[in-house]
């Protein structure tokens, strides 16, 4: 072999050994990521870092497979952002259905594939009382059905259908009043799906993608625990829980097992809510601002510094939640429920508010509790003096080297005679005089 030669296969060796820790020959990887639940912040918060971790580690395509009857509109529009600006290719995966706010995310989509009995439509909004919601927000959301359709060369037609009752498409049973609900093989006649598959390794070898690392993400522990603790009704109990631990503490001394489960209910209700996006740390900080300034007006009585606190802690509970109007409800019923629970334990229990005990002044000024105004001096009853001064009625008499303030009976009594002391009420001590005539009643 000659020069020429070896040095070529000594920079074919030396390439192979400086590229191969970089990847460059690793095949591209597939990110897989299902969805089977409704669509809400948490989902948000998990398909951002799913994409970013995608799009990172250069995946050649995102397969995000939705097994969904829908979700939040709001979070539909947040999740179809995300997909419109991430660059990797997503192809939707319809195994079963993707109604409502699914059938949006399919439709942001680059491709949309289904399984033989996969459903997609039925998309109008609904309050959470069941009922059709405003005409302002139900015309926004079929205006942005219409755009994500577009945005794919899709027939907005369609989409419309699928979130406006009033579109007439007979040939696709969906006559005027009825929303539609497309099948894959309606799906597919109408372009609104790319093919129908049976199952996942169909699908990549449908788009060209066998072969390929697959890497399936699923939440996490975590992600399902905020999920479950920012629903509605769980955030109600978890408040109601805290104020009526926190309020039963107020009777217990020290701090003990009502005031913890409070406390990790509220820490379990900000964990759920900065999980999910829905909150901030700086909610959390808020709260507890407000929180030290209450403990504080309890120690230091002034008013000023608990209205403060509380106000605090009530705004920073309502900017934590998904609505402002879902968190004022559930405030108020953990706040009724704590009331009542406190009059029920005043009232029923004869319990006192054991915190405020400090605050309040309990002793009195009785006679039974030793205190008296002025010394009772009934050892001077009966007992003889001189008048230091006229009484008139009220005077100074001398009795045992003692000067002593007294009244006559109300009559005048001259200086220097003698009286007696015939009653004794407080520090009233009435005297009469000594009358130094023999014979002569006193």
């Amino acid at each position: 072999m000659g020069k020429p030669g070896i040095l070529r296969w000594i920079f074919v060796f030396a390439a192979l050994f400086f590229l191969w820790p970089t990847g460059a020959f690793a095949k591209e990887k597939v990110y897989h990521i299902p969805i089977d639940h409704e669509i809400d912040q948490g989902v948000l918060q998990f398909l951002k870092r799913s994409f970013q971790e995608a799009t990172e580690n250069k995946a050649r395509a995102i397969i995000l497979e939705l097994h969904t009857p829908g979700g939040y509109v709001d979070v539909a529009y947040d999740i179809g952002k995300l997909m419109d600006e991430t660059p990797t290719k997503i192809i939707a995966f319809i195994n079963s259905r993707a109604l409502s706010a699914g059938a949006y995310l399919a439709l942001h989509a680059d491709e949309i594939y289904m399984t033989p009995n996969a459903t997609m439509g039925a998309a109008q909004i609904i309050d959470l009382n069941g009922n059709a919601a405003s005409e302002k927000a139900n015309s926004a959301w079929i205006k942005n059905m219409q755009a994500a359709a577009e945005s794919a060369n899709r027939n907005p037609l369609y989409a419309r259908a699928m979130a406006d009752a009033s579109a007439d498409l007979p040939e696709m049973n969906s006559p005027k009043g009825k929303l539609l609900t497309l099948t894959a093989n309606e799906a597919y006649q109408v372009k609104y799906s790319d093919g129908t598959v049976q199952n996942l390794e169909e699908l990549l070898a449908e788009t060209g993608l066998e072969g390929r690392d697959v890497s399936t993400v699923h939440e996490t522990f975590f992600d399902k625990l905020a999920r479950f603790l920012t629903n509605p009704v769980v955030v109600t109990l978890l408040l109601t829980i805290a104020a009526l631990g926190l309020a039963i503490e107020l009777f217990s001394p020290g701090f003990g097992v009502p005031g913890t489960i409070g406390i990790i209910s509220l820490t379990l209700f900000f964990f759920g809510h900065i999980v999910s996006g829905l909150a901030g740390f700086e909610t959390l900080i808020l709260f507890i601002i407000g929180f030290v300034l209450l403990i504080t007006e309890l120690i230091v009585p002034g008013g000023v510094l608990g209205v403060i606190g509380g106000a605090l802690m009530v705004i920073s509970l309502l900017f934590a939640g998904k609505s402002v109007v879902h968190m004022a409800y559930s405030i108020i019923i953990a706040l009724a429920i704590a009331i009542i629970g406190m009059v029920i334990l005043v009232k029923f229990f004869g319990k006192n508010l054991h915190l405020f005990s400090k605050l309040v002044l309990k002793d009195a000024t009785t006679s039974e509790e030793g205190y008296v105004s002025n010394v009772n001096r009934i050892d001077l009853i009966g007992k003889e003096g001189i008048t230091l001064t006229p009484l008139r009625p009220s005077g100074t008499v001398l009795i045992n080297d003692e000067r002593i303030d007294v009244v006559s009976e109300g009559n005048y009594i001259d200086a220097d005679k003698k009286v007696r002391v015939i009653e004794v009420e407080g520090s009233r001590i009435v005297v009469r005089e000594i009358k130094e005539k023999e014979g002569e009643k006193e």
